[in-house]
Order: structure tokens, then C-alpha cells, then sequence
């Protein structure tokens, strides 16, 4: 840790200041042979008790600034040449000792791994920092005390802020924000830098504010957006981080609010449409749109569906000028729910009315939970697009023509007792509209459609709609995170260390098809 915390990092010193974070990230390794999540031990008294204490926050600002500078491994001859430098001949020596062991790493000796060397990995400082900040972060509280580097992961502040009030935290310290947030969205692809973002924004009061404020927010969503575009390539920890991120940022409303002002143009990876222009609202409706179809056909995963339209709930009320597109794909979404409900339904009904042997009995249950699942997707659907009526009517034209283009997709639901009360605006919208297109006549062009429904959601009284409660989800971690995160941390560190190689028949903390 003090070579960590006094050695500046330079071409001479970097292959030591690797071989330090390697060293205690191989001492906390013990973690990987134990199935339980340990919460005592040896290194773990170590490192958050006595004289390690003092050193939390210089060794927590340490390894975030070398994830910050993102500094690539400097040529071997650069080490060599230490004692011509005035370093002194044990200095010398040490980083000659450095250079020998990276050479065996980088020319594939002893635990070295395609894939996680040099030449795949030319920041190997600040990927190993990373996953040792992970991993120091997520260790658990101690029966006497708490983690002391969660501590300063949670309550560091900007080195531009000012604020002369002192900290009640300990371990805090001050980081340039602006280099932390740059190094964010630029390194926004694995699982390491999505997790570590995800870990300021849930715990760090003073770095989400900070995002919040940012006015070029498209930098740190769109690498989130292609994340979870590309969901059939990445494991299911990886995206389930990324879904949070965007719940976590959608239970501000300024941020639901501006993102619909910041206009993007040509999309290149999002390639089942082209979209010359849309704005970055009408693109996250799109994505996470397309995560719940996915899920819907391929996983089923409950607790993904909750997030997702926990996402669109949260920023339904300031949905502003939709993209035709994203319109059409909401109502696309309910119509693909509607279907799904019909279909188990009808099954549900076929089972009920077959012969009512004890095998037929055990299904019953099964259709019965679908459905539900299915009617409370498809509730909070409707509650998702009647905010939006309520809030935003006169800004969403487009979600307006969608909405009466498929009207006769909601008939079914007006009488079901589930749906009554919610289906009453919509109802009241449907009628409205479809009444004015009726008296502005037969044979409407588009444009004509649209110029009725913008003069009519400027006519219709308010009044008419009825009120509901605000929809607004907060995401909250399980009571006991590290069941989850402590594993995936050091499926990370398994899998990603540059340099280090465990045996894998050793492994008890998760199983091998992890991420």
C-alpha cells in the first residue's frame, strides 16, 4: 500500500506499481476457494484495521486515478535503464525485479491467459487498479466495523468543491470529477467500468450530482443504450448493471426532462432502423423497449421486465416529442402483450374444459401465474402510456396517431376488472379524437391526421382526465447485496486479471459458466 500511495507513476515505476496491486489482489484471492461470502480473515483484518486503516483514502484515490490516466505499459527498455536515471542501485534493482516478472506475463509464462496480456490489454495499471477497487469496495462490513473503503468509495468529493463544511464520513477525499467522469463514458464497454459506475451513482451522493448536472449526458448513456442494444452478447450481470444505471439516472426528473432536448444523428449500431435524427429520449425508449422484447422471447427473467418499465414508468410524465418510431414501438409492445395474454389465456381456458386427470391439475397453476405476470405487465403498460396522456397529451402527437391507429387493441381491456379504472383516460382520449377525425372527415391523409390531433390535444379540457399517483420507482439493493456482488466481483477478477491464472477445479465462489 505505501509503495502504492508514495511511488509516483512514471515509465520507471510502472511495472511496480502493477506488481503492488497484482500482490494484494493475489492476497485477497482467497475469497475464490470458499463458497460462503467470507466475512473475517486474515488479509481482511489486515487491510481495514490498525496501521492499513490510516491509508484507506490515499490508497482508494490511488487506484482511481490510475484508472483515470489510463496509462499503457510503458516498453520494457524503459525500465531497464533505472540506475542512469539517479534512482539508486536498490531502486534499480526492484524495478529490474518488476521488469522480469512482466516479461514472463507478457510473453506468456506462468499464468498468463490469451486474451488478458499486453498486447489485449494495453492498460494493464488501470484495468488491475479497477478490479482491486472492486474488490476492496465490495468487501463486507466487519462485525465491528464497516468497510472502511466503501467508506471513501462512497463519500469522496470534487476537487472543485469548494465547500468549507467537513466531511462526518472518514476516509473522504477529494478527485478531480471531471477526469473521473471522462474516463467513465470513454472505457464504457466492460463489465468492470459499467459496474464501477453503477457503484458512484448508487453510493456516492456527491458523483450523482455531478452526473446529473453534466449538460453532455448522451456521452455517458449511449455507450449504457449500446449495452443493452447488443443484449445477446453480453451476460446477464453486465446487463442487469447497465438497466439499473438508466433506472438509477430516471429517478431524476431533470434528467427525463432533457434528455428529449438533446437531438443524435445516425446511430450507427443501432441498425434495425435507420434514425438519421432522434433525440436521446426516443432512443432510450427504444432500447429498453427492445431489452423487454428480448426477454420476453428469450429469458423470462422477471426481475429484468420490473427494471425495464420501471425505466419507462419514471420517465413517462416527461416524455416530450417522441420519435414516430419509439411511438409506434410502445404500442407495438402493448400489442405484443395483448397477444401473449389471448394466447395463455385461451390455453388457460382449453385446460380448464379438458378431462381433469391429476397431470392436468398440475398446470393449472402454471397458466395462472403467466397470466398474472402477463396482467401486471400489461397494468403497468397502460399506466405508462396514461401518464404520459396526462402529463405530456399536447407534446406527443405521435404517440397520439399510434394510439388511435391500433385503438381497437385496448377494446378488450375496457371491461376487464383489472384494467377499468385505468382504462378510463384512454378511453376518454380514444373517444375524443376518434370524434374529431370523424368530423374532419373521410379519406385523411397523414398530414391531415396529424393537424387534427395537434389542434385537438390543445382543445381537450384536462379536467376530463382523471388523476393518478406520480409513477415513480426507486431502485433499492437486495438486503444482502454482497450475495451478488462479491461473486461477480471475482468472476471479473478471474477472468480479466492481467497476469494471474487460478485453477479453475479450485474455484467454490461461483461456478465456472459465470460471467
Amino acid at each position: 500500500i505505501k509503495i502504492l500511495r508514495k511511488l509516483p507513476l512514471n515509465d520507471i515505476t510502472y511495472n511496480i506499481l502493477f506488481e503492488a496491486v497484482t500482490t494484494l489482489l493475489v492476497l485477497l484471492s482467497y475469497q475464490l476457494f470458499h463458497k460462503e461470502v467470507l466475512r473475517e480473515g486474515l488479509i481482511y483484518g489486515y487491510l481495514t484495521r490498525g496501521r492499513c486503516l490510516s491509508l484507506t483514502s490515499r490508497l482508494v484515490k490511488t487506484l482511481l486515478y490510475n484508472f483515470i490516466r489510463q496509462e499503457k505499459c510503458p516498453p520494457a527498455a524503459h525500465v531497464l535503464q533505472t540506475q542512469s536515471d539517479g534512482g539508486g542501485l536498490l531502486y534499480g534493482l526492484a524495478s529490474g525485479v518488476a521488469s522480469g516478472l512482466w516479461s514472463v506475463f507478457t510473453l506468456g509464462g506462468v499464468g498468463s491467459r490469451p486474451g488478458v496480456e499486453q498486447d489485449q490489454n494495453p492498460l494493464p495499471l488501470s484495468s488491475q487498479s479497477l478490479l482491486l477497487l472492486l474488490v476492496l469496495a465490495n468487501l463486507t462490513d466487519g462485525a465491528d466495523c464497516p468497510n472502511p473503503y466503501r467508506q471513501a468509495v462512497t463519500c469522496f468529493k470534487n476537487t472543485q468543491d469548494s465547500s468549507s463544511i467537513p466531511s462526518p464520513q472518514p476516509h473522504t477525499f477529494q478527485i478531480n470529477f471531471n477526469s473521473l467522469y471522462t474516463a467513465l463514458y470513454e472505457q464504457q464497454k466492460s463489465d468492470q467500468v459499467t459496474l464501477l459506475l453503477y457503484t458512484l451513482l448508487h453510493q456516492n451522493s456527491n458523483m450523482r450530482t455531478y452526473i446529473l448536472s453534466r449538460t453532455d449526458m448522451e456521452n455517458l448513456v449511449l455507450p449504457i443504450l449500446e449495452i443493452l442494444y447488443h443484449v445477446e452478447e453480453r451476460n446477464s450481470h453486465h446487463v442487469y448493471m447497465a438497466l439499473i444505471i438508466l433506472l438509477i439516472l430516471t429517478e431524476d426528473d431533470t434528467f427525463n426532462r432533457s434528455i428529449h432536448e438533446v437531438m443524435l444523428k445516425n446511430i450507427s449500431w443501432y441498425t434495425e432502423r435507420v434514425l438519421t435524427e432522434i433525440s436521446l429520449g426516443s432512443l432510450l425508449i427504444l432500447v429498453v423497449i427492445r431489452t423487454i422484447q428480448f426477454n420476453m422471447t428469450r429469458t423470462r427473467d422477471k426481475y429484468l421486465h420490473t427494471n425495464c418499465l420501471a425505466a419507462l414508468a419514471n420517465m413517462s410524465a416527461q416524455f416530450r416529442n417522441l420519435h414516430q418510431y419509439a411511438a409506434q414501438r410502445i404500442i407495438s409492445l402493448f400489442a405484443l402483450l395483448s397477444k401473449k395474454h389471448n394466447k395463455v389465456l385461451e390455453q388457460a381456458t382449453q385446460s380448464l374444459h379438458g378431462p381433469l386427470g391429476a397431470d392436468d391439475r398440475s398446470v393449472l397453476p402454471d397458466y395462472a401465474q403467466d397470466l398474472n405476470v402477463i396482467e401486471e405487465v400489461i397494468r403497468m403498460m397502460l399506466e405508462i402510456i396514461n401518464s404520459c396522456l396526462s402529463n405530456s397529451l399536447h407534446h406527443n402527437p405521435n404517440l397520439l396517431y399510434a394510439l388511435l391507429y391500433k385503438r381497437e387493441l385496448f377494446e378488450q381491456f375496457r371491461s376487464h376488472p383489472s384494467f377499468q379504472d385505468i382504462m378510463q383516460n384512454l378511453d376518454t382520449v380514444i373517444g375524443f379524437f376518434s370524434q374529431r377525425l370523424e368530423q374532419a372527415g373521410s379519406d385523411l391523409s397523414v398530414e391531415r391526421v396529424q393537424e387534427v390531433i395537434k389542434k385537438g390535444a390543445a382543445a381537450l379540457p384536462k379536467e376530463r382526465l382523471k388523476k393518478f399517483p406520480e409513477l415513480k420507482f426507486k431502485y433499492v439493493e437486495e438486503e444482502q447485496p454482497e450475495d451478488f456482488f462479491i461473486p461477480y466481483v471475482w468472476s471479473l477478477v478471474f477472468n480479466s486479471a492481467v497476469g494471474l491464472c487460478w485453477s479453475s477445479q479450485g474455484i467454490e465462489l461461483f461456478s465456472m459458466d459465470s460471467p
